[in-house]
């Protein structure tokens, strides 16, 4: 699908809500923290529902974010990402050896002085987002097929290596630097959980309301009545999702704001760099721009969700470790938001045609 070909559809259902996006998300994030801040209690009884590495309200509003961009994929087309060898090459190449590798020097060079915070930002590092990145993508004009197709696949990826990942650059690549290493035990059956609640019921969601809606009410009423209806909820999710994850550390991120600032510059280093390296990277294999978008947001954004809850499981919900993951999405949101119109503003000037 050409960006060309959903770009009214996307200004049609968002128009409201997308003008003024920038002001909701930080609206959501000072409320996040006042919450955290004014009743520091509520960080304990948001974590006291969770289960193992999941964390039941947060799992809800990303479900609830994520439904909407699923329920409009067409899976039937998901195969045809993979004709283009090179370019899924390419992404697995970024998202699973170069992104946790800068992720960790970054880290290093900010934060060796700092242990539990480089803890954290390497949590963050190792895992590549599954979740929100639909949600940028959506914004941003990006494939949706493709989106779905690399998502589901670093799902699966992420569930068999984020263990290993997390031993690797926590045990053993902190000594090649020396530096003390962390032993650190996280089990394939905990990150499977955490992947299954974040990504899998919503995927199974949108697909069995797409293929039974369609055969129940007719491929135009989906289209036309169905999905501008759902759309809003995407960001009205995501704003739930900023409020709940600000309000873990509000407190702490009004008493320490240097601290803050010093975990956000990496991050948005980070950030910047994989989007721009990765978009140019795809442009010169040959990708379209709607490709070429689910790429670049795929390598850029990274899943908080499972690398806080595992900070918070491992570490405790005090942690330096959790800090680092709740101040990711602080970071990442208006980070990402920028990175959208950014991409936006590349389609206009190398996708002329």
């Amino acid at each position: 699908m050409s960006a060309s070909n959903y770009t009214p559809n996307y200004r049609k259902k968002l128009s409201f809500l997308d003008r003024y996006l920038t002001l909701w998300i930080f609206l959501a994030m000072l409320l996040g923290v006042s919450i955290g801040y004014f009743s520091p209690n509520s960080a304990l009884y948001i974590d006291s529902f969770s289960t193992g590495t999941t964390n039941i309200p947060l799992a809800i509003g990303l479900i609830l974010m994520m439904y909407p961009p699923l329920a409009k994929v067409k899976y039937e087309e998901i195969p045809k990402i993979f004709k283009n060898l090179k370019l899924v090459a390419m992404s697995l190449i970024i998202t699973w050896l170069i992104a946790p590798l800068f992720m960790f020097l970054l880290s290093y060079v900010f934060m060796k002085d700092y242990p539990e915070y480089m803890t954290g930002l390497i949590l963050i590092g190792i895992a590549p987002c599954i979740a929100m990145v639909l949600v940028w993508n959506d914004l941003a004009q990006g494939n949706r097929e493709y989106i779905a197709g690399l998502v589901g696949l670093n799902s699966l990826l992420q569930v068999f290596l984020y263990s290993g990942y997390s031993y690797f650059y926590l045990t053993v690549v902190p000594d090649w630097f020396g530096m003390k290493s962390l032993e650190i035990s996280i089990s394939i059956s905990q990150i499977a959980q955490s992947v299954f609640f974040y990504l899998g019921i919503p995927f199974i969601a949108g697909i069995a309301s797409r293929y039974s809606l369609i055969k129940w009410k007719g491929e135009k009423w989906y289209n036309e009545k169905y999905t501008p209806f759902i759309s809003p909820i995407t960001l009205l999710a995501l704003l739930f999702t900023i409020v709940l994850m600000f309000s873990l550390k509000g407190k702490l991120i009004v008493q320490i704001p240097m601290d803050v600032l010093r975990i956000a510059l990496p991050l948005v280093i980070y950030f910047a760099v994989m989007f721009v390296f990765t978009f140019f990277t795809a442009k010169k294999l040959g990708a379209n721009y709607s490709t070429n978008a689910a790429l670049s947001f795929t390598s850029t954004g990274n899943n908080f969700e499972l690398a806080i809850a595992v900070a918070i499981g491992v570490f405790g919900i005090n942690s330096g470790e959790a800090f680092a993951g709740v101040i990711g999405p602080l970071v990442e949101v208006p980070a990402l938001i920028s990175l959208v119109k950014l991409s936006l503003w590349f389609k206009n000037k190398y996708y002329t045609t």
